[in-house]
């Protein structure tokens, strides 16, 4: 029996056959990692359905003596852990089906900054992709100087992002498909450590996992999930930034793509998303910031005129209250459980406030305290 939660949450984060979905649907269903190891005898009769092969390896202690390295890992090199237990866990991401138990990171990373923004895309960017995207980066600074742009840390459009970002002054987080222990590709370790100082490097991957193909498109959906809008800016046909895309759809987030000429190879991808619908057409940084409804200023520097002394009704003061603990926002879904209040009733009582000039509903099902 893991002896904390931490500890618990890694080697469940361990055993294969479980998966970031499986295991997430036992946490919801315990509450806590610990609780189902407690509970692993008992699991079939609890979860009818579940295989052998997953109660078999919860059972397993062949894992301890790597779980014990791991944490001998994350301590000696100040690696910081979140769960959704956590404050600080990214709350966009508590919505996804599918996101990670365990969030390492390397950095000053800030997983819930009021505006976030996925930019990715082919490996192999053209003149006029690394252009595109310094140049919408260099404006959407000017625009909106409060982002946080998430990215791959891979070859071309990635890269490019980090890059722009860091010239523009703005926070960047890299999502690793591998351990916090190696950078790949290699010859991005000098833009990567520049990356630590404002923002950082995330993944769920513990240490000695290598960068194999899957775990890109693991890697994927967290970048999706951390963002209120992901920007393709060059893709072919075939792409992990498609994936992106798409993942970035199923989790209500919004899309946008570069377009390119016809029959550029690099720029397929691009032109096939907002031909299908998939991703809307921008040329520019203020296309992007107008299509988001973001006003053109940092949140910080916004005033904010409330209403003196606006009357709310029992139900408004409670859901206000709960909003206004969190400066990061709340999702709507966490309003529900918590506050024990329908999804229709919910978003009658949220218009209302948001019509006082109280709270901010974001991208994202995210509601902010103004």
């Amino acid at each position: 029996m893991p002896e904390d939660e931490l500890t618990a949450l890694l080697t469940l984060n361990r055993i294969e056959g479980i998966g970031s979905i499986g295991a997430k649907y036992l946490y919801q269903q315990f509450g806590s990692a610990q609780e189902i190891f407690r509970n692993r005898e008992h699991l079939k009769e609890i979860i009818p359905g579940i295989s052998t092969q997953a109660v078999d390896a919860l059972c397993d202690s062949r894992y301890d003596s790597f779980i014990r390295e791991e944490l001998e890992f994350i301590e000696k090199h100040g690696i910081r852990c979140v769960t959704p237990a956590d404050p600080d866990y990214p709350a966009r991401l508590l919505d996804c089906h599918d996101a990670p138990l365990v969030l390492f990171s390397l950095g000053n990373v800030n997983y819930n900054t009021a505006r976030t923004v996925g930019i990715v895309g082919t490996r192999k960017a053209t003149d006029y992709g690394r252009r595109m995207c310094h140049t919408f980066i260099k404006e959407l600074h000017e625009l909106c100087p409060d982002i946080t742009i998430v990215s791959g840390l891979a070859y071309g459009i990635d890269i490019e992002s980090h890059k722009a970002s860091i010239e523009a002054g703005f926070p960047t987080i890299g999502v690793l498909a591998h351990g916090l222990d190696m950078i790949y590709p290699s010859a991005h370790r000098p833009i990567a450590k520049q990356m630590l100082s404002d923002g950082g490097l995330v993944t769920e991957f513990m240490s000695r996992t290598v960068p194999l193909g899957p775990n890109f498109v693991r890697r994927n959906r967290i970048i999706a999930g951390l963002s209120d809008a992901v920007v393709v800016v060059e893709s072919a046909a075939k792409s992990g930034s498609l994936i992106t895309a798409e993942i970035a759809g199923t989790y209500n987030r919004e899309c946008f793509a570069f377009p390119g000429s016809v029959g550029d190879p690099y720029s397929v991808g691009c032109n096939e998303l907002i031909r299908d619908n998939r991703a809307g057409l921008i040329t520019s940084a203020f296309d992007f910031v107008n299509a988001m409804n973001w006003d053109r200023r940092s949140q910080k520097d916004r005033p904010v005129q409330k209403e003196l002394f606006p009357e709310l009704t029992p139900e408004e003061e409670k859901v206000y209250q709960r909003i206004r603990l969190k400066a990061q926002g709340v999702l709507i879904s966490t309003l529900m459980t918590e506050l024990n209040i329908p999804y229709p009733h919910l978003s009658s009582v949220l218009f209302s406030l948001e019509m006082k000039n109280l709270i901010k509903q974001s991208p994202g099902s995210l509601c902010k305290p103004l």
